[in-house]
């Protein structure tokens, strides 16, 4: 009780809200840390749903106007859980009024909005970061110690996919996300941000890329989803889908590599298929969301006859953010990955940082998700350096 609290103010409260909000609640339990979050407001347009939802998740009250929230003396940071086309709008006012920021996914619906919110936080000097939280999961990380260390060496290829399958049937609703002026782009900046966020984080910087996209249902019945990705249909109106159902693109990395990327709701038989595989001179790493505590590690070196991929459970305190849980092989699952991002973001308020990924990481992403759409346009292969031409953007 005596460490320095820093109360959370989130807009937004539903299936991200939830699982911010358990996040929150958990890190003290699990974590040492100089500063400890108290879930002090929840904001949302719908006053019976935010308040249920402020009761359920331990928020001590709520707001129907996130405008609102910001103006809170008793607020330290906003929390943005919201819809992508509210991003900008959110941060950069929660910026001026000196708030913290934790934004989801990607940063923004556009690269000059994301430019905009760095710039802001940056003006405001205050800390800030986005929500890719598939870096968190310990044999992610240990991905990247494993890299760093040299034991691939040279790195030649990623392979990264994302593949759902819950959008296949063609009377599931028009949700806001296959609506463009709500969330900017379809399956493409919704799974694609993070298969970008994970080669970013384990290859490094793109060059230049080339993509195809697909809508394959034109029409849908306008309704909502629930966090479970069931639809609901609203009405007997129908509704236009201007996003895109599929994504796939080719792309050339600063240092050399080379990589594929491909992202579908239209997969069936896959639920939530992020997957990786890397490929350097001296071995191979391999790892799947759905088995998020194993990660697959080929190695050159080893002798002749007991060459092959083993498979590494990332549970052990040797592995990072491992120790904080239970015994080695006690996994964890999706919801940690969440935690150990926001235990970063509670050390960057205690000393003053912004850990990565942070906006300028978002912006980074927001340029490649941009130079494929480009890219699809076009029919030609786009440089990142054409959109891009930010030398103070060095991550």
């Amino acid at each position: 009780m005596s460490k320095k609290q820093v109360r959370i103010g989130m807009v937004g409260y539903k299936f991200m809200g939830k699982a911010h909000s358990h996040a929150f609640r958990d890190i003290p339990f699990f974590f040492d840390t100089d500063v400890v979050p108290v879930l002090q407001a929840i904001a949302g347009r719908d006053e019976q749903g935010v308040k249920q939802a402020a009761e359920k998740m331990g928020w001590a009250s709520y707001e129907t106007d996130w405008r609102r929230l910001i103006e809170r003396d008793d607020i330290d940071v906003i929390d943005i859980v919201t819809p992508n086309n509210t991003h900008a709008e959110i941060a950069i006012a929660a910026a001026k009024a000196g708030k913290h920021i934790i934004c989801e996914k990607p940063l923004a619906l556009t690269l000059e909005q994301s430019l905009q919110m760095l710039e802001a936080v940056k003006e405001a000097g205050v800390v800030h970061m986005i929500c890719h939280n598939y870096r968190f999961a310990p044999a992610v990380q240990f991905a990247k110690k494993l890299i760093e260390q040299g034991r691939l060496g040279k790195i030649y290829h990623i392979r990264a996919t994302f593949l759902q399958d819950w959008l296949m049937d063609p009377n599931f609703p028009l949700i806001w996300r296959l609506k463009k002026e709500v969330s900017g782009s379809g399956t493409h900046g919704d799974l694609g941000a993070h298969i970008i966020d994970l080669a970013r984080f384990l290859v490094g910087e793109f060059s230049e890329v080339v993509g195809m996209m697909e809508t394959f249902i034109k029409e849908r019945p306008l309704g909502d989803m629930d966090i479970h990705l069931k639809g609901r249909i609203e009405s007997g109106q129908w509704g236009e889908v201007d996003v895109d159902d599929a994504s796939a693109f080719l792309a050339r990395f600063e240092n050399g590599a080379l990589g594929v990327f491909e992202v579908t709701r239209f997969s069936r038989g896959n639920r939530a298929g992020n997957r990786f595989e890397i490929n350097g001179e001296k071995g191979s790493i391999r790892w799947d969301m759905e088995n998020m505590n194993n990660l697959q590690v080929y190695l050159e070196d080893d002798e002749r006859g007991l060459q092959g991929f083993r498979t590494i459970n990332c549970t052990e305190v040797e592995h990072p953010y491992a120790a904080a849980y239970w015994p080695a092989g006690h996994i964890i699952g999706y919801e940690h990955t969440f935690i150990n991002l926001l235990v970063e973001m509670m050390n960057g308020i205690a000393n003053g940082y912004s850990p990565a990924p942070n906006f300028e990481d978002g912006v980074r992403n927001q340029v490649v998700l941009e130079a494929v759409e480009r890219s699809v346009q076009t029919g030609t292969w786009i440089k990142i350096s054409e959109l891009l031409k930010q030398p103070q953007l060095q991550v």
